[in-house]
């Protein structure tokens, strides 16, 4: 890496919502930024500047975060272009929501080329999926965590590449059975939205899917939902049921196991109760 007595520089290679949204968390953090996008009526946020050119942008960056289209060939040949032009030291980085780095990086030199996808917008959402391709090396997956931490974000490494990686996937699927549910007039979408940040939204927001689920086991946890009440829900046609169901009771109750169900409802309760407080406030 460059030397740490001055501004790391970030180069914005793509200026939609989501480049332009990187680009205000960046400089908000006190990066260099430097924004290049062919549109004629590029504006940035205070601070930023723009670059003629693609070489021009990441001439010096120590890390670039591309948001162009989801095109795999326009990717392939920007991808060349950046490993050419940018410092042997810069973290290439796509926010890409869909196509995994190895689709894109067959022929050239990948190992520091990885998917750093947000959710938009990108200086609100924290989370950040860090997905390696075939040819990433390890050193790009930390300075990536790194990078990203250091900006206030969350970010999960994703060890297996899937088109959609992880977000996109979950949302798609309660995206598609919400439709469902409208379309067949068992609710009205107002109503389903309410379903939702009434219940599920609020539940997912502080201890996520499994976690939830996991403590809506009681003391049984896990194991008890999964053996339990979860029979009731599987003559429901929702996808394929799991093929491995004592693998999956494992991994929840080696996440969650170490803590005791009172501490874990606890702060489950208290995390739910600020955000239905701070709702109301707003």
């Amino acid at each position: 890496m460059k030397p740490e007595s001055r501004s790391r520089t970030v180069a914005v290679v793509g200026a939609g919502v989501i480049g332009l949204s990187w680009a205000r968390l960046f400089a908000g953090y006190g990066l260099t930024v430097r924004v290049v996008d062919p549109r004629p009526d590029l504006v940035v946020p205070d601070g930023v500047e723009i670059a003629a050119s693609v070489a021009e942008a990441v001439r010096d960056a120590d890390f670039v975060q591309e948001n162009g289209p989801e095109d795999l060939e326009f990717k392939r040949t920007l991808f060349a272009e950046l490993v050419r032009e940018a410092p042997e030291h810069a973290l290439l980085l796509s926010s890409s929501s869909a196509i995994p780095s190895t689709a894109f990086t067959k022929g050239i030199d990948g190992s520091r080329v990885l998917i750093g996808h947000p959710f938009n917008p990108p200086h609100v959402i924290p989370l950040v999926e860090v997905v390696p391709g075939e040819q990433t090396s390890e050193e790009s997956v930390t300075k990536a965590v790194e990078f990203y931490r250091s900006l206030g974000r969350t970010p999960v490494v994703e060890r297996k590449e899937i088109p959609g990686f992880v977000g996109n996937r979950l949302q798609a699927a309660l995206s598609r059975e919400a439709a469902y549910l409208v379309e067949q007039g068992v609710v009205t979408p107002q109503d389903l939205d309410a379903v939702v940040t009434n219940s599920l939204g609020i539940r997912w927001a502080t201890v996520g899917p499994f976690l939830g689920a996991h403590l809506g086991g009681g003391p049984g946890g896990y194991r008890h939902l999964a053996e339990h009440i979860g029979k009731s829900m599987r003559g429901l046609d929702l996808g394929t049921p799991s093929q491995d169901p004592e693998r999956l009771i494992k991994a929840v109750e080696d996440a969650y196991g170490s803590s005791t169900y009172p501490a874990l409802a606890e702060t489950r309760d208290r995390r739910q109760l600020a955000v239905l407080t701070a709702l109301e406030e707003n």
